[in-house]
């Protein structure tokens, strides 16, 4: 079993130069001028659709008002259709981390196991630790696979005690993603194993193309859905748990939030659903280029290679192993010059070491900024 407080020991390290990881983002968070490529925010919406939807929530003090105790029908309906789940059952949640934390606590048993990848989303593997006892992660940093989870390494992987298969996808940090035909075999096994699979489609929006897990196997499945990426709105914390009702009734009777999930952050997810099609092909052709200019700027680099490329998230992984040149200094050298980025131990605990995370759904005169201090940063680096 993988001890929980390992993994929040290893989430929160402070920075050198600060006491604690908290004060590290507080000071991060409060700075203006700092270009944010750390944490896989978007802030590329132009409209005021969503912004506006929640001032009228202010003002019309509706805020003094408990939510509907599982989202608003609107919404829920709403997320439903964007997905073309409408046979399915949801609920909507305070982030997608609370989803995955709902998940796990009411799916797993004590003697079951849990699949995951590593490199990953490491709060995953945290919150399954608390509940199974043992967390398998998968090493999938290969080329030899993609860079992701296959059926293959499941089957590799898994046993009588296995319980969950959690994808990632795209996979945070990387940005690979899943053919259908590789999600038709994963359903494949669920089914045949009676097992869930986690799909966590937190970047879906991002991606070239992309295939529901539940489409193949509903009954297995479960879909966590978030607002924080392609609707922007990470500090507002809402998502949803998609699932058939079955799941849906057992995850109702373990909810710790039962007066509803925020009513201002309930009224921009609706705003954000409806007005979804006048703003997403310039948030996704956005961060298509900027992801070039990276690439090209990456390329200048002898020694450091971007594994995944195209990424079908607003993220990707550049390795720096070849150049020498550690993760940690890096991005300690970008976040003096006002660029904050995520060195891989936040995503990995073995790969950690090779590669610095970057995303890039913000302005592309930004990104052209990072691209610039990038390859100075590497040079400076490699002659001390």
């Amino acid at each position: 079993m993988i001890p929980p407080k390992k993994y929040a020991k290893e989430a929160r390290i402070a920075p050198k130069g600060f006491n604690t990881a908290n004060e590290f983002f507080e000071s991060v968070f409060k700075d203006k001028n700092m270009i944010w490529m750390g944490q896989n925010t978007n802030h590329l919406h132009k409209d005021n659709f969503i912004m506006d939807a929640m001032a009228n929530c202010v003002e019309s003090k509706e805020y003094c008002k408990y939510p509907p105790p599982e989202g608003f029908e609107e919404l829920k309906d709403l997320v439903l259709k964007d997905l073309d789940l409408e046979n399915m059952d949801i609920l909507i949640t305070a982030g997608g981390t609370e989803s995955l934390y709902l998940c796990m606590n009411d799916i797993l048993e004590s003697h079951n196991n849990v699949i995951t990848s590593d490199p990953g989303y490491l709060i995953i593997d945290n919150f399954a630790s608390r509940f199974a006892s043992e967390v398998i992660s998968v090493p999938i940093y290969s080329s030899d696979n993609d860079y992701k989870l296959t059926p293959e390494l499941v089957e590799e992987n898994m046993d009588e005690n296995t319980k969950v298969i959690v994808l990632i996808d795209p996979l945070n940090p990387l940005g690979s993603s899943y053919t259908e035909e590789e999600i038709k075999k994963f359903a494949k096994i669920a089914i045949e194993n009676d097992i869930y699979l986690l799909h966590d489609i937190t970047y879906r929006d991002f991606a070239r193309e992309h295939f529901l897990a539940a489409k193949y196997a509903p009954n297995h499945s479960i879909t966590i859905f978030s607002f924080s990426k392609i609707f922007g709105m990470a500090g507002l914390r809402i998502g949803s748990i998609i699932a058939n009702p079955e799941i849906i009734a057992s995850v109702r009777t373990i909810l710790i939030n039962d007066l509803g999930t925020n009513v201002i952050a309930q009224a921009g997810a609706i705003a954000a659903l409806h007005s979804k099609n006048k703003w997403i092909e310039y948030i996704t052709t956005t961060t298509r280029n900027n992801q070039k200019i990276i690439k090209e700027a990456v390329d200048k680099i002898d020694g450091a290679f971007i594994p995944v490329y195209p990424s079908d998230g607003n993220m990707l992984a550049i390795d720096l192993k070849g150049t020498g040149v550690d993760p940690v200094e890096i991005a300690e050298y970008l976040l003096d010059k006002n660029i904050f980025t995520r060195q891989g131990t936040y995503t990995s605990k073995l790969f950690g070491d090779n590669y610095l995370r970057v995303s890039f759904s913000i302005p592309e005169e930004q990104v052209k900024i990072f691209a610039k201090e990038f390859v100075k940063a590497v040079e400076t680096l490699q002659k001390h």
